[in-house]
């Protein structure tokens, strides 16, 4: 669960220990309950200095996990680490991802149509996207070659355009946490997992540290439209983040976040297996950058978190061949980084799942019952 070099990283998150969400630190080998002075974690992430939060110490790590091992899905633990943040996510930064999305669209969204054309378009375009900086002027010689060629796709235009695209991923308090089923939905038969590393972003536009997400794709709902995206992506369950955000300080910074390694392993019921591997080497946009086309001219005064997108796209075969990979109820999905740590969840559907009934007006009455926020408090 925890990242390489645990001892030294500064960890922040989210437990329930049957009162209620308690924001937590954990550091020097314990958890600290931090919610007298950061009752929730947009209050933790937007003080001057998160790292100086403090409090009672509940029991060390291994505890922690233990417990975390624990949880059933109806009675979760361990929280995902955000609270009253939007849930926002970039989409097509990675060249890869980028292919994949035109060939969804070209096949509107037929699993059966998308060998043909991935064919098609990786003959045409090659490896030359890869190397294109969004918004330059290459990239626009390269889209006048794809439009005369009747290949330009609006997935190309965010790709190597100078806008990035930025969606709602899912509502403040909506992502499910560690161990948790993540869902996907029902009538859905061409989908997959998105790992991603997801930046922790405050109400001042300051990434404030990192942690991992699975931002959840289904293929044939947004291979028939794009305006399909909200369905698409904003499910019950369909957005999992953790274990931990990972503070930013001087053993781990944005740096860390350009050059990580994120691990993907699916096991499946039936014994399948599928491994991958994405590299923020590889993102097309830099974070930073994402950060800004994110804020734009809005206001979140409760900050953010921003999936960055994902490199990977499964394509391997599952059941039959040309088919590619679709997800069956019942799949362990493992998303890992070392600087983060490993993020587990079981898939279901998201009408199986347990429904999502703790928002906003519940999280500010359960705060206030246990005099956590009043008068002159903190919110």
């Amino acid at each position: 669960m925890l990242p390489e070099g645990a001892a030294e990283a500064l960890l922040v998150g989210r437990i329930d220990l049957g009162e209620g969400p308690t924001p937590v630190v954990v550091r020097n080998g314990c958890v600290e309950d931090v919610s007298a002075t950061a009752p929730t974690m947009a209050d933790l992430l937007d003080s001057d200095d998160p790292s100086s939060a403090g409090g009672p110490v509940l029991f060390p790590v291994d505890e922690l996990v233990r417990r975390a091992a624990a949880q059933t899905p109806g009675r979760p633990f361990l929280l995902a680490p955000f609270d009253l943040q939007v849930i926002k996510a970039a989409g097509v930064t990675f060249a890869v991802s980028a292919i994949e999305r035109v060939i969804e669209e070209k096949a509107r969204g037929d699993m059966n149509a998308a060998a043909a054309v991935r064919g098609r378009l990786e003959a045409r375009i090659g490896s030359g996207i890869r190397s294109v900086v969004p918004g330059s002027s290459e990239a626009a010689e390269l889209k006048a070659a794809l439009i005369e060629d009747g290949m330009w796709s609006q997935y190309l235009e965010v790709a190597i355009g100078p806008d990035a695209e930025i969606f709602t991923k899912a509502s403040p308090l909506a992502p499910v946490g560690w161990g948790a089923e993540i869902g996907v939905r029902s009538d859905s038969g061409w989908n997959n997992p998105e790992p991603e590393v997801v930046l922790a972003v405050d109400s001042h536009g300051r990434a404030r540290g990192a942690t991992l997400g699975n931002d959840v794709n289904l293929r044939d709902f947004e291979g028939r439209s794009a305006l399909l995206l909200s369905k698409a992506k904003d499910n019950n369950a369909s957005c999992a983040i953790g274990p931990f955000i990972r503070l930013f300080d001087d053993r781990f910074t944005m740096d860390d976040v350009r050059s990580a390694e994120v691990a993907l392993t699916i096991d499946g019921p039936e014994g399948y297996r599928l491994e991958g591997s994405s590299s923020m080497r590889e993102i097309s946009r830099d974070p930073e950058d994402l950060v800004r086309q994110a804020r734009s001219e809005h206001h979140y005064p409760d900050g953010f978190a921003l999936f960055l997108g994902t490199l990977f796209a499964p394509v391997q075969d599952r059941d039959e061949p040309g088919r590619g990979f679709t997800h069956k109820r019942g799949d362990v999905v493992r998303i890992s980084s070392p600087g983060l740590g490993t993020l587990v969840n079981r898939v279901t559907t998201s009408k199986d799942a347990a429904p999502w009934r703790f928002g906003t007006r519940a999280l500010m009455r359960n705060l206030a019952a246990r005099g956590l926020i009043g008068s002159g408090q903190a919110l």
